[in-house]
């Protein structure tokens, strides 16, 4: 009896080892040091998109600057009456002749009037603006001062991206202008150059505002590199990613040692630009091979005898003889 005791320990005895050593193991994975908590993911900056010209203006313009008293000096500042009429004629001609479209047609037809209308102030003003340079200058230099000085007008009204603006002050000179008498056009003069000129100084104002947020967007964003990282989302697929390839590398032992966390760097996240539609690709065709065939001998002419055409005579009417009647 006590030798089956002993037999069935005996037996027993792998199990109760193997039990022991699965307990000691346990015991010995919880004393080992925890590893430290996934960092947390990294802040994400937004990076506004970098700030455009309005109205499809160039990004280096010059704009007529702004004087102490908060006004903007333009061609229309600080000018006589006869300046003022003349120059008011030049920005009514650069709409008549800028705005074609047919809601503005009204503009021309009220150019000819303005031109008709108001004939004897516009050849005051002429002829006063004429005096005024021949004081300043001498000879054909009067002259060259003024071609200089209405050129510079016209291109102030004429500046493309105030188009509409411009057009629909236009239009309202037009209905204005139905009320003012000749008498009293002088004196409208400066308002109704103040009226064509306004599309023009709000214009300027919101491009000043354009260069304020450049400047601004610059000194934050635009001044050095730009790291870019990916988020921890695009680490959590790229992760992802890696797990899911084969690898045949044997499994690395775990050291004991954790590393540290390291700061992360803030994520610049850049706004994505709209897609541009893609061209359509061009495929040339293979251009043939070309064999050139090799000359042939080719066989001389011989020499042909011209053939000779005689000319046909002409035909002749049969001769009929006279037939004589013998008296009787």
């Amino acid at each position: 009896m006590q030798d089956l005791k002993m037999r069935g320990l005996i037996r027993r005895l792998p199990l109760l080892g193997g039990s022991v050593l699965t307990i000691a193991l346990a015991v010995l994975a919880g004393c080992a040091p925890k590893p430290p908590p996934p960092p947390p993911p990294p802040p994400v900056v937004v990076i506004p998109p970098k700030p455009t010209p309005p109205m499809g203006a160039p990004e280096n313009m010059t704009i007529p600057p702004v004087d102490a008293n908060g006004t903007r000096q333009t061609v229309n500042s600080g000018i006589s009456t006869p300046q003022a009429v003349w120059n008011l004629r030049s920005a009514y001609n650069v709409a008549a002749l800028s705005c074609i479209e047919p809601q503005y047609a009204p503009i021309l037809e009220g150019y000819k009037r303005f031109l008709t209308v108001y004939a004897k102030q516009l050849a005051s003003a002429n002829k006063e603006i004429d005096r005024s340079f021949r004081t300043q200058h001498d000879g054909i230099e009067a002259i060259r001062a003024r071609e200089t000085y209405q050129t510079q007008v016209y291109n102030f009204f004429s500046l493309p991206p105030v188009d509409s603006g411009f057009c629909q002050a236009a239009m309202e000179l037009s209905t204005e202008l139905q009320t003012v008498d000749a008498s009293q056009f002088e004196n409208y003069a400066f308002t109704g150059l103040a009226k064509m000129e306004a599309p023009f100084k709000s214009f300027f104002a919101v491009y000043e505002k354009y260069r304020a947020d450049l400047a601004a967007w610059q000194s934050r964003y635009g001044g050095g590199l730009i790291t870019v990282r990916p988020s921890f989302e695009q680490q959590a697929e790229i992760g992802a990613d890696k797990t899911q390839q084969p690898s045949a590398q044997a499994p690395q032992q775990p050291s004991p040692v954790q590393p540290q966390p390291q700061p992360q760097t803030p994520v610049l996240v850049l706004p994505q630009a709209q897609p541009q539609p893609q061209s359509p690709s061009l495929v040339l065709p293979q251009q043939p091979t070309l064999v050139l065939p090799q000359p042939q001998p080719q066989p001389q002419p011989q020499p042909q005898t011209p053939s000779l055409t005689l000319p046909q005579e002409p035909s002749q009417a049969p001769i009929q003889t006279p037939i004589q009647t013998l008296p009787r």
